[in-house]
Parts: C-alpha cells; structure tokens; sequence
C-alpha cells in the first residue's frame, strides 16, 4: 500500500463523529424525517376522517410544496422536499386515475421495494449501493472499492442491512395493501415510515465507525497538483 492508499489517520472519536455527520447530511436528519412522514400523516388523517380523496391527495401534495418553498426561502438543500414532492405527487396520480385511495400509497411501497432490491443485488454484486450514496458524502468517492477493503466489506454490511429491512417493510405493506382498508394501511405505513430508517441508519454507524476512515482522495488531487506545481516551478530556470 502507497502513501496515497493510506486512509487518513483520525482517532476513534474524529472518524465516529465524521461518520454521523456524513449520515446526517446524506439522510437529512430530523427535518428530513419530518418531511418524509408530514404528507403522508395528513393523507391519512383527513380521509380518516371524511373519507374525501381528492381533499386528501391535494392537501398532502400542498404540504410537500410548502416544504420545499420553505427550504428555498431558507436557501437550504431542497433534495429530500423535492423527493417527498415527486413522491406524493406520484401517489396522487395513481389515487386519481384508479379512484381508489389505497393507490394513493402504491408508488412509495414500489419504490421502497425496488430500494431494497437495489441495496440486495448491489451487495451481491460487490459495488454496494450505500457505499455510491455516502462514498461522495465522506470525499472517498470510488477508492473504497480497491483501496479501502475495510470499508468495502462496511459497506457491503450496511448494504445488506438496508435491503433486508425494506424487505421486512414491504412483508407487512404488501398484504396490508390487499386485505386493509386504506386508513389501516395509510396508519401502518406512517408508524413503519421512521423506526425501519432509524435502525437501517444506526446499523450503518455501526458498521462505519469500525471501518477504517475513508481516503480524501480531493485532499490527493489537491496535494498531487501542488506538488506538481512545485516540480514546474524548480525546473523553471531562475530569472
């Protein structure tokens, strides 16, 4: 192993606390989760409540939008608003076109299942889908991959972890979808939107803060290009 394969030497605490901080900013923390669960919660309440499709759908859709206008407002990161946004306005097509307000949530359980596929086949196949998400995240890109075992295996654990539990999520949904009713779907799938995420995130701060820290391979290019520039400036005859 050459210098540059060489992580970065951090203590413990330094790499635990980059760690959560990475998977705070790559998950969106507890705004994140507000903004996941708040469409959906009020879907559910109002038609619990007066059984009214399409005031549901266009007040759950209403507050996906509000929440993005706010985060422009505050000039914040808008990606997790923006992706609660597609998926409620997903939900409500479906909801409209079918008439049936259980469809209002069929896109969100597709794509929760196509996730957990995804995590499962890119375990398998030894290009984790969690180590692409956070690989930018904790500037190693890529370099877990060949120069990094230690946190490849990580990855492909956290990997795992994520796609078993949306599994399990989908087990309960699935059948629920057929045989429930839309509020006893619509309150099982708010209740089911947190603790899975939580313990999927936890499992991968388990695994992570035992890896070895990530390599910046930004901090390289910066240090190959300087050294570069130094290698110019001696060759360069003095003036």
């Amino acid at each position: 192993m050459t210098s540059l394969d060489k992580p970065t030497e951090d203590t413990p605490q330094d790499s635990r606390a980059v760690t959560e901080a990475a998977l705070f900013e790559a998950f969106g923390g507890v705004r994140g989760m507000v903004e996941t669960v708040l469409p959906g919660l009020l879907f559910v309440t109002i038609y619990t409540v007066n059984k009214d499709l399409h005031l549901s759908a266009i007040a759950a859709l209403a507050v996906s939008l509000l929440l993005v206008a706010v985060r422009l407002v505050m000039r914040d990161t808008v990606k997790h608003a923006f992706s609660g946004v597609f998926g409620v306005a997903f939900g409500v097509v479906f909801a409209m076109m079918t008439g049936n307000a259980k469809d209002f949530y069929l896109p969100g359980m597709l794509y929760t299942l196509g996730l957990a596929l995804a995590y499962i086949i890119t375990a398998m196949a030894g290009v984790p889908l969690i180590g692409l998400i956070l690989g930018p995240v904790f500037k190693e890109n890529l370099s877990w991959r060949t120069r990094n075992p230690g946190r490849k295996k990580a990855y492909t654990k956290a990997s795992w972890a994520w796609g078993l539990i949306l599994l399990a999520k989908c087990a309960i949904l699935f059948p629920l979808y057929w045989w429930a009713d839309t509020t006893q779907l619509g309150w099982v799938l708010v209740a089911l939107k947190i603790p899975p995420f939580l313990l999927a995130v936890w499992l991968t701060w388990v695994f992570l803060a035992k890896a070895p820290p990530p390599i910046d391979v930004f901090a390289e290019m910066e240090a190959e290009e300087a050294a570069a520039e130094r290698r110019e400036a001696a060759r360069r005859p003095a003036e």
